[in-house]
């Protein structure tokens, strides 16, 4: 889990595109302008770019995987048509008590739970204490915290609705550019 270089890991719904509740349409995706931007700056400093989301729409059966993976295809190619690279893309389709089957389950990769991180770290030889992780939640602080990453909340998403000092995030940016430059300036130190 310490071997190789760093990452930025960063949350979807809220953070790279609009938080729309569950994004169970692909009309309903609106990626926000600065992530491509953002994301070509983490690329240019030869840091790896990982997506990292709960989808809990997939335990209440308001879309299927086949769609979460559908929508990371579409994310994908609008960023490879600005320029912009993002490495891999892991999801949980689980949720503690909402849902049915298979997917109704406590897991150990829901967020703030390690395991998408962890199987990232492995699959891609991240290092996961010099990594990053972006989002617009606690619970993606708490996924830093149980990682020994760096987190950095963006006032998009829910984060505008998280106060800054109910989180343990090293930096509170506006959005996902501003966590980019923060980012690059950490390590350029």
């Amino acid at each position: 889990m310490n071997e190789g270089k760093g990452a930025v890991f960063l949350d979807r719904d809220g953070t790279i595109n609009e938080e729309v509740g569950h994004l169970d349409s692909l009309d309903k995706l609106k990626v926000f302008p600065a992530a491509f931007d953002a994301v070509r700056m983490i690329n240019e400093a030869g840091m790896r770019v990982v997506v990292v989301t709960n989808q809990s729409g997939v335990a209440r059966g308001l879309f299927d995987e086949a769609f979460v993976e559908e929508v990371h295809e579409r994310i994908k190619k609008l960023f490879l048509e600005h320029g912009a690279v993002i490495d891999r893309f892991y999801y949980c389709p689980h949720h503690p008590t909402e849902g049915v089957g298979r997917y109704r389950i406590s897991c150990g990769c829901r967020k703030p739970e390690p395991g998408m991180l962890i199987r990232a770290s492995e699959d891609l030889h991240i290092n996961l204490p010099a990594s990053y992780v972006v989002g617009d939640s606690a619970r993606d602080m708490g996924l830093a915290d149980r990682t020994g990453a760096t987190g950095i909340l963006v006032k998009t998403g829910y984060g505008k609705d998280v106060a800054s000092s109910a989180t343990t995030a090293a930096y509170v940016a506006e959005d996902i550019l501003g966590a980019a430059g923060w980012i690059l300036k950490e390590r350029a130190r």
